[in-house]
């Protein structure tokens, strides 16, 4: 009879320990790097150069696994449920890396030696990286640019606002959206230096 009551015990627990870990919700991970795109943005007969860049560093508020998003005036939240895939600024990165090859149809080699091309080294620093679901996906960054033929680096500050819709996908498209157009703005410059051209920096 105790056996008896004991395995009946022992199936309920079971049962629990189930129920409770099948009622937690699944942690979704999202990336800040674009899909591979079909074509250029940029004309064909854009010159093309290679870049060496630096790790991005981010703001330490939002350097977490989770996405920190905002709530009213001096409330964050850190979403447990909602990760990044890899680190914050490793994201950051991989995203301007993937756009300025896409857009300018530049070449990186961070860590490997130029090939005869035009080269250029950028360094990001993101000082804000702001997030509001439903309002907008912020971004503020200083940066520069130096040609590896010598020279002074060119240093320059961006400060980009996209507004977002609902849910945590359009978020992240904004922030994509807005690193997307720091890499715009950067390899214009970039561009320019590696041609041996004048720079200015753009309009923040």
């Amino acid at each position: 009879m105790i056996r008896a009551r004991t395995l009946n015990l022992g199936v309920a627990l079971l049962a629990l320990v189930v129920g409770a870990c099948s009622s937690v919700p699944p942690i979704r991970y999202f990336t800040l790097v674009p899909a591979p795109a079909t074509e250029a943005t940029v004309a064909p007969s854009a010159q093309p150069f290679q870049f060496e860049l630096l790790p991005v560093t981010v703001p330490a508020q939002v350097d977490q696994p989770q996405l920190v998003v905002r709530q009213g005036g001096q409330g964050v939240a850190v979403l447990q449920g909602q990760r990044w895939i890899a680190p914050l600024g490793d994201e950051v990165r991989g995203a301007l890396s993937a756009d300025l090859a896409r857009d300018f149809h530049a070449q990186d080699i961070t860590g490997l030696p130029a090939q005869g091309k035009a080269s250029v080294r950028i360094k990001v620093d993101v000082r804000r990286f702001d997030s509001v679901p439903g309002s907008y996906a912020y971004l503020d960054a200083a940066w520069s640019v130096r040609s590896l033929k010598g020279g002074e680096p060119l240093a320059c500050m961006s400060r980009i606002s996209e507004t977002v819709g609902e849910g945590y996908d359009a978020l992240v498209q904004g922030h994509q959206q807005a690193v997307a157009h720091l890499a715009g703005q950067i390899g214009a410059v970039a561009a320019a230096l590696a041609g041996g051209q004048p720079a200015s920096c753009p309009n923040s």
